[in-house]
């Protein structure tokens, strides 16, 4: 059963060999997505669910937090979106949230800010103040800027947050991006992985009035984007060979993986090969990005006409 991409349960039936048939089994297949949405909705009135669902009890800070994110996947025409984080019943720290629109697909990813409920109130804050200056219609700077006033008038510098805000315009793949102090961004094309190495401004929280710039960059079809969000991912521009040789190697592992079990896949691939192991708190977001078809960009009055150069596919 799932909800726009996020699994949240499985259906099972017991049919008789006769009745086993293709037409049932895609007929079962929208029922199982029916009841999903009537689950997603049950849960704002019920704990029944949410009992169901977890192995054992969730910290406060980690109930903090699962309340605030949005889930663990977003899918539409053009990108498929998942992800995974550890630990996901004790900790608060995991900073996660987009929204999709039908012109545009908006991402942030932050570094996990440690443990406990200190952290999961930093986090509460940043992801309402992000959404607060979202939902009024400002842009990743204004975003960015109106997050990085509220952590600092409540936390006067001492609780900074790394974040990355990136904006995806989803019948170009042009995407627009604020770094601060960011999460590591690996890109998976034709069979080559690199990291994105993108000018690092400071952290959200750090100072106060702070300005950011917007950087561009092109996601082209077939191209999947892992972040990975954890305390050492607060790196120098030159990265850090001891984590990034891993990375890579976790991600090339896990290429012919599925966007769904690609995070799982690839944290489960860095707690073996990290050198020293990753710290406790680690996120990883997986987007693979399918585009969309030119004659539907053209349809949609997207910017598919000739002598309208995008920025470069970097």
């Amino acid at each position: 059963m799932t909800v726009r991409g996020e699994r949240c349960g499985v259906l099972v039936v017991v049919l008789p060999p006769d009745r086993a048939t293709p037409a049932v089994t895609e007929e079962l297949a929208d029922v199982a997505e029916t009841l999903g949405h009537a689950l997603r909705v049950a849960d704002r009135h019920t704990d029944l669910y949410h009992r169901t669902r977890r192995a054992r009890a969730l910290s406060v800070p980690a109930e903090m937090q699962w309340d605030v994110l949005p889930g663990q996947a977003c899918t539409g025409a053009e990108f498929d979106l998942h992800a995974y984080w550890e630990p996901s019943y004790t900790s608060g720290g995991h900073v996660l949230d987009w929204c999709a629109t039908e012109e545009e697909l908006t991402l942030v990813v932050a570094n996990g800010t440690g443990p406990g409920a200190p952290s999961a109130l930093v986090s509460n804050l940043a992801l309402n103040a992000i959404r607060n200056a979202r939902r009024a219609g400002l842009d990743l700077v204004g975003q960015a800027s109106l997050t990085d006033q509220a952590l600092y008038g409540q936390h006067r510098g001492e609780r900074p947050l790394s974040a990355l805000l990136l904006s995806f315009a989803r019948a170009t793949g042009e995407v627009r991006v604020v770094d601060a102090g960011s999460p590591t961004v690996w890109r998976d094309r034709d069979g080559a992985t690199g990291r994105i190495d993108l000018e690092r401004q400071l952290p959200l929280g750090m100072f106060e009035d702070t300005v950011y710039a917007t950087q561009r960059l092109r996601v082209l079809p077939g191209d999947r984007l892992v972040f990975v969000a954890c305390d050492r991912g607060e790196l120098l521009p030159g990265g850090d060979a001891a984590l990034d040789r891993p990375v890579r190697r976790a991600i090339e592992r896990t290429r012919r993986t599925s966007c769904a079990d690609t995070p799982r896949a690839v944290v489960r691939a860095l707690r073996e090969e990290a050198p020293g192991g990753l710290p406790d708190d680690v996120l990883v977001l997986c987007l693979d990005w399918y585009g969309r078809d030119p004659a539907e960009r053209r349809a949609v009055g997207g910017e598919e006409s000739e002598g309208l150069p995008g920025p470069p596919a970097v």
